[in-house]
């Protein structure tokens, strides 16, 4: 489980440095959850591949759920951003501007769809 956490955390991270990052706010959300939940289960693994989850009295039930749970309404709050972020990329990067840039790209667009998948 925590393998997998690591590889789709990964990926997530990667997708979404991958964009121009036009929306810092919603987008920068969307990285500090990536890559926090990748160093908590970097340390978590490392506390059952150590050992120490047998030197450290407490319940590793309780703490792996909280952990999974707390990590699934991060990620899905980041999706919901990532998602918010990728519906608007028909809006116009400078709403003042006379050019038709729009604020996702056709690269990021697909870029971004991958990210909140």
């Amino acid at each position: 489980v925590f393998l997998s956490l690591q590889l789709f955390g990964t990926i997530v991270w990667i997708l979404v440095a991958s964009t121009g990052v036009p929306l810092p706010l919603l987008q920068g959300w969307v990285m500090f959850v990536a890559v926090t939940a990748w160093l908590l289960s970097i340390v978590f693994l490392s506390v059952f591949l150590f050992g120490y989850s047998n030197r450290v009295a407490v319940n590793w039930n309780q703490a792996d759920f909280i952990f999974h749970g707390a990590t699934f309404v991060f990620y899905f709050g980041a999706f919901l951003l990532q998602a918010a972020t990728t519906s608007l990329h028909h809006l116009p990067r400078k709403f003042n501007s006379t050019t038709q840039e729009r604020i996702l790209n056709g690269r990021e667009y697909n870029i971004s769809i991958a990210a909140s998948v």
